[in-house]
């Protein structure tokens, strides 16, 4: 009989921690966010951020990793749940909010 192998539940490594890490800080920073929340689910990793700990997460960056042949497996998605940027890369998947920050500090 053959073992049936369990998928790995997914998560979010060093480096990936470190990259959302940095534009979470810059935009606390800057005011527009207080704070965040980790959840793993058996499919995917999400990471939420908030604008005060008692609403809904205003963005949430999500690492699916059964997505990542197809239309990759990392997604910024927005309060109403849309999808704002989905790719391969985290980098350049988090440059939507990036350029969110950069507004931000064109008008301060």
């Amino acid at each position: 009989m053959l073992a049936q192998r369990q998928p790995q539940q997914p998560f979010f490594d060093r480096r990936e921690l470190q990259i959302i890490m940095n534009i979470y800080g810059r935009m606390v920073q800057a005011g527009e966010w207080r704070d965040y929340a980790i959840d793993t689910l058996p499919d995917r990793v999400v990471f939420a951020i908030f604008r005060r700990t008692s609403e809904m997460p205003v963005y949430r960056i999500e690492k699916q990793p059964r997505l990542a042949n197809r239309q990759g497996q990392y997604a910024v998605l927005g309060a109403a749940g849309q999808v704002l940027k989905r790719g391969r890369e985290l980098p350049q998947v988090l440059r939507v909010l990036e350029r969110k920050l950069l507004k931000l500090v064109d008008q301060g």
